[in-house]
């Protein structure tokens, strides 16, 4: 696999919905990105682990171009919800191509 910018897409993670207390204290608008041409998962700040943990087979194919197919709208924009039934929050996954 080459080492070039477009070999994955780049994904930008953002919550974009909240009841209750995050237990991570996230905050409604945060995001996180993760670059597609790199192995590492370096966001540049904290996520919560049980987030990430839950939607991190979501974010592996978005990230190799899986074509999901209840994404009827747009298939490179998703929705996750965060495992917290008590406090749940929604985060957005959008995949671009790299610049």
């Amino acid at each position: 696999m080459p080492k070039d910018a477009n070999w994955a897409y780049d994904l930008e993670i953002t919550l974009v919905e909240g009841e209750g207390i995050c237990a991570a204290d996230h905050e409604i608008g945060e995001t996180w990105t993760w670059k597609g041409n790199t192995e590492q998962l370096d966001f540049g700040k904290g996520m919560c682990v049980h987030a990430l943990n839950s939607m991190l087979p979501k974010l592996i194919a978005m990230r190799y171009g899986a074509r999901l197919p209840w994404l009827k709208a747009d298939a490179d924009t998703a929705t996750h919800l965060c495992p917290d039934v008590t406090s749940p929050h929604v985060f957005r996954i959008r995949r671009t191509r790299a610049a």
